[in-house]
């Protein structure tokens, strides 16, 4: 049970590492306080531009796979994978090191589903791309390839708590972004521009 719970509070931790504002302050900015105010990596290319943009993208995705593949090599059941999944991302969106204050998780779930399901991802990737393209807001593509993922893993895994982890992580994505589905509602949002 120890190891458990040492392996949940270090996915957590290793989420809550602010990637983007790190990148940031190595060039002298603080991207908190420049463009939306969000640490991820839209907000991190909009400011410093396509390498720490992808940079940021990298990192934050990776604080979603490095534990979640850790757990799995270590013979972790599927309820110590979600449940290492779910901090990872817990720990992105709502960081210790910053007051509880962090990203909005779409890459650092995409971490996380890239070493839970594969397939999950292609699919919500692809509806991610096809939202992205049509409309070019990566807000609502992320909104949408979050409303999806629960049903994608579900069908393509058929597996409880993986279904269940989904559902919330989700949930918190979508919540996330309100600001931004108010913005296009009113029409206000920003086109990507790549």
């Amino acid at each position: 049970m120890l190891k458990e719970i040492i392996l949940v509070v270090a996915a957590y931790l290793l989420g809550s590492i602010p990637t983007g504002l790190l990148l940031g302050k190595a060039f002298g900015v603080d991207i908190r306080s420049a463009g939306s105010g969000n640490i991820g990596a839209t907000n991190a290319y909009r400011i410093l531009g396509k390498k720490i943009g992808i940079m940021t993208l990298a990192g934050d995705c990776l604080k979603g796979v490095i534990p979640v593949l850790a757990v799995k090599y270590l013979g972790g059941n599927d309820g110590l994978v979600a449940l290492t999944g779910l901090a990872a991302f817990l720990g992105h969106v709502y960081t210790v090191f910053l007051g509880f204050k962090g990203g909005k998780g779409v890459a650092t779930a995409l971490g996380v589903f890239l070493a839970v399901s594969p397939l999950s991802v292609l699919i919500a990737l692809a509806v991610f791309l096809l939202v992205a393209w049509k409309w070019r807001y990566v807000s609502l593509a992320s909104i949408t390839a979050a409303a999806v993922i629960p049903v994608i893993v579900t069908v393509v895994e058929r597996k409880a708590f993986f279904t269940g982890m989904a559902i919330i992580v989700a949930a918190i994505v979508v919540l996330k972004h309100r600001e931004n589905i108010e913005r296009l509602k009113a029409g206000t949002e920003r086109k990507f521009k790549g």
